[in-house]
């Protein structure tokens, strides 16, 4: 593989992987121990904290506010000033491309005795933001919003209003904004979702939820207190998803992938890919910090297609473009549908996927909700782009592994968002 100075990215085609794959530590649960460091009162320790541009975002975006911040010998120490402790910035908060750090943050700084302004890159900044600013103005918050977009503004708040919200998306983002708006409302904020989403921050926070019929109810108080802790972050399921399925469709591939976070709300492509015939083992499973997590060791594999769709897209929404490339090598046609979400990405996820293994001689149909994949051909060789997305720019590189020819990624520079050791990793498994 190599790289040009305008990072157009050259994949050969592989006759197989094998090895031990270094897979970056979890994005979400990075984001989360961060910011419940900085509202606990006393200093948290988190070892694995990752590299990669968005949850670094984060720790900017705290050191702003007043959070000092240490490197240790084992990783970060973050030294919490309770829930009222944050200050207010002199500049805008940069949130990067990351979305989290943005959906979050606002959450929290909605409730503040200051102003902020949140901004972001042009990517981010042309991602729907009503669906937290929507139910921040329900608890009273104070936002102005460029047409539903960042900028995001908000003014001094404090108390916000308690409320029973019925989130109108499965969207973990939403889900904890609320919540950790909740924190500084008076009385009891509670989220109802009937579509399960990630559920990181229920369960790093410890709080309290319940079930009638198919909705789930949790439950945060005002002033809630979050204790100082150690977290320990397991390798990212998102980043491990591009070695499942290269794992299965190069032949004579064997990868072993250690430490990986097997959350039940995130881990449905695990489930995906074993009905389509994949050959993945869970071995060494353990709980760790709260999380579930264990090592994966998957095998080449004969896929065949199927239909993906309901209450599992929620769970597999940010796997779905390199799930397309599993469905592009099996035998078959998949149907993926409910997907509608990915039209609201770092890109529209849809039409990249479709545009991309279009180009590299798939059979796909764009659908408004998903997409319609035909596989069981060889993917020929050619040009596609990332669209800036990183998880488009990974997926294109999984199937330039797979391909007759050459593959040629424009914008390849995009994974290092999440995954900045990627290219390096692939090279190292040939």
């Amino acid at each position: 593989m190599s790289q040009s100075p305008k990072a157009t990215r050259i994949i050969q085609p592989s006759r197989g992987l094998v090895g031990s794959v270094e897979l970056p530590p979890d994005k979400s649960i990075a984001h989360r121990a961060a910011l419940f460091s900085a509202l606990a009162d006393g200093t948290s320790h988190i070892v694995g904290f990752p590299e990669a541009e968005d949850p670094q975002s984060t720790l900017a975006c705290l050191r702003q506010l007043g959070i000092r911040i240490e490197d240790t010998d084992t990783g970060l120490a973050i030294h919490g000033k309770g829930l009222h402790g944050l200050k207010a910035s002199d500049t805008p908060l940069d949130c990067g491309n990351s979305g989290t750090t943005m959906r979050l943050l606002s959450g929290i700084l909605a409730g503040q005795p200051f102003s902020s302004t949140l901004v972001g890159d042009a990517s981010l900044s042309v991602r729907p933001m009503g669906r937290i600013t929507d139910p921040l103005r329900l608890m009273n918050a104070e936002i102005d919003s460029t047409e539903g977009h960042a900028p995001l503004h908000i003014r001094a708040a404090y108390p916000l209003k308690a409320m029973e919200y019925p989130l109108p998306v499965a969207s973990a983002q939403v889900k904890s904004c609320v919540l950790l708006a909740g924190l500084f409302a008076k009385g009891t904020t509670t989220i109802i979702e009937d579509i399960p989403s990630r559920d990181h921050t229920e369960r790093m926070l410890g709080l309290s939820s319940f079930t009638v019929g198919s909705a789930k109810h949790i439950s945060i108080d005002g002033d809630f207190s979050i204790l100082p802790r150690m977290w320990s972050i397991p390798a990212d399921f998102s980043a491990a998803a591009f070695f499942l399925v290269a794992g299965c469709i190069l032949p004579d591939t064997a990868l072993h992938l250690p430490r990986v976070g097997l959350n039940p709300s995130r881990t449905g492509l695990l489930d995906v890919l074993r009905a389509m015939g994949a050959d993945i083992q869970i071995r060494n499973e353990r709980v760790v910090s709260g999380e579930t997590l264990a090592d994966l060791d998957v095998r080449t594999s004969a896929l065949n297609g199927l239909e993906v769709k309901g209450d599992i897209v929620a769970n597999i929404i940010d796997e779905i473009p390199i799930l397309c490339v599993a469905a592009a090598l099996a035998e078959g046609t998949t149907h993926i549908k409910d997907a509608t979400e990915l039209r609201h990405k770092e890109t529209d996820r849809i039409r990249a996927m479709v545009d991309g293994l279009s180009a590299l001689g798939v059979q796909v149909t764009e659908q408004e909700d998903g997409l319609e994949i035909t596989g069981g051909t060889s993917l020929s060789g050619g040009d596609v782009s990332s669209f800036g997305d990183h998880r488009i720019a990974m997926s294109m590189a999984i199937a330039g592994l797979a391909a007759s020819e050459p593959v040629r990624i424009e914008g390849s520079q995009a994974a290092s968002i999440s995954y900045p050791g990627f290219w390096d990793t692939l090279e190292r498994l040939r």
